[in-house]
């Protein structure tokens, strides 16, 4: 048991560690490109930071621990929304007004209510994977299109990345790509083991500890950007990030393995996740900000949720 809780732990650091060398890589690359912080947060920081998402999930349906490659996708959507927002809503309120993200929150409630669908059908395979990535890249393309739009001075963003060389991007770019998938094996192993030994399902370690787990780096990302006084970039980290979780991470480990779905998870999970994705419509569209006690909230509701699951 020592052993597999050593495992966790470490496979966690690696995934931290790995996550923000890939995040600080990739943003540093794309505003020395010319690409706006919304749409970094939109689409590079959230993709970098649901790297550790992508390898457990596949790095699980390999090993044939689907439940946990599931149950990581659905949990860390649940707690990017009420645990990571709301715990930086603790730390700095998060101002909505003047960001405009409905597009983006409602291709996060697409992807949702697209997954639900496809969930309620069977176990995903092969053609819901590709269902899957084929509407991940219309929203990629609808993202990148309007990447260079946006009202800001690609001169500014391009100084914003002048502190990190060609070379020290790239070092970080392949420390993360390295550290990355040997982080998610070893969580995997060990929480295998844990829910095993605690006769605990695996669903509902991967809904847990596992989607914490892997939620860190979007943690550190969206309370850092909100302590910058970026809360453009917390907010779309999250929806992005969302949006990539059930599209491309669902999508591809449905390509390595069939993924069937827990009834439990029919029954709550998915529509918990779909609840707390709702949650932030009156914020987005009315420009209502989200403060503290509203952060307390979300992560009081965080608590209930996996107080219900245990």
């Amino acid at each position: 048991m020592i052993v597999d809780v050593l495992l966790v732990a470490a496979g966690l650091g690696l995934l931290v560690f790995g996550g923000d060398l890939l995040v600080k890589g990739a943003v540093n690359l794309s505003l020395r490109l010319g690409i706006t912080p919304l749409v970094v947060g939109l689409t590079v920081v959230a993709f970098g930071t649901s790297a550790p998402e992508l390898l457990v999930s596949m790095s699980a349906a390999l090993k044939g621990s689907t439940d946990i490659a599931m149950g990581n996708v659905v949990g860390s959507n649940i707690a990017n929304v009420l645990m990571i927002l709301g715990a930086t809503a603790l730390v700095s309120g998060i101002v909505t007004r003047g960001h405009d993200l409905r597009e983006s929150w409602a291709m996060m409630i697409a992807a949702t209510v697209l997954l639900i669908a496809l969930a309620f059908l069977g176990p995903l395979g092969v053609p819901q994977g590709a269902i899957l990535l084929v509407a991940l890249g219309l929203v990629l393309w609808r993202q990148l299109s309007t990447a260079r739009t946006e009202n800001q001075d690609a001169s500014e963003l391009e100084g914003a990345a002048l502190g990190a060389r060609w070379r020290q991007i790239s070092l970080w770019l392949i420390g993360g790509l390295v550290a990355l998938p040997v982080g998610a094996n070893m969580l995997v192993s060990g929480a295998s083991e844990i829910a095993l030994a605690f006769g605990i399902s695996e669903a509902v370690i991967g809904l847990t500890l596992v989607a914490v787990g892997t939620s860190l780096p979007e943690m550190a990302a969206s309370v850092a950007s909100a302590l910058r006084g970026r809360a453009d970039m917390a907010l779309g980290n999250v929806v992005g990030s969302n949006i990539f979780n059930l599209l491309s991470i669902l999508g591809l480990t449905a390509l390595v393995a069939p993924l069937p779905i827990p009834p439990e998870m029919l029954r709550l999970d998915l529509w918990v996740m779909l609840a707390s994705s709702l949650l932030l419509a009156p914020f987005l569209f009315r420009g209502i900000p989200i403060n503290r006690p509203v952060g307390a909230a979300f992560v009081l509701a965080y608590c209930a949720y996996v107080w219900v699951l245990l």
